[in-house]
């Protein structure tokens, strides 16, 4: 019996699945998830265009985009640019282990709007 490789970025045919995918990745919690889930996009999409778009070297691509490498942000993000998609952050679903934004009162800090909170003002003398 002879069996084919199997490779997700063989499935991966939309940018909506590919996004799916990421969103996914990104929800295990797992950073070697994400790198995988970003590196097989990137080889569906074509890593040489994603080398040429990002200024990188196809090798070192493959190197950073693999489970176990210490990817910079700054990498991140030029790779994700070059698939036109983005990082975007929002409040997660009600949950018990959130730390919450304190409020001026709860903080002891009063500052006026516009003032940095934290932040005092200087006494003019």
């Amino acid at each position: 019996m002879k069996f084919t490789r199997f490779d997700v970025a063989d499935y991966l045919a939309n940018e909506q699945q590919q996004i799916e995918y990421l969103r996914v990745a990104l929800a295990e919690e797992d950073p070697d998830s994400f790198l995988s889930a970003l590196g097989d996009i990137a080889r569906a999409r074509s890593m040489a265009k994603i080398s040429e778009a990002t200024g990188l070297s196809r090798e070192s691509l493959y190197k950073a985009l693999k489970p176990g490498s210490k990817l910079r942000f700054e990498t991140v993000q030029k790779v994700l640019e070059a698939l036109g998609l983005e990082l975007s952050i929002q409040p997660m679903a009600a949950s018990a282990e959130a730390i919450a934004t304190p409020s001026s009162a709860a903080s002891g800090h009063d500052n006026p709007p516009g003032q940095v909170p934290g932040s005092r003002r200087l006494a003019r003398g």
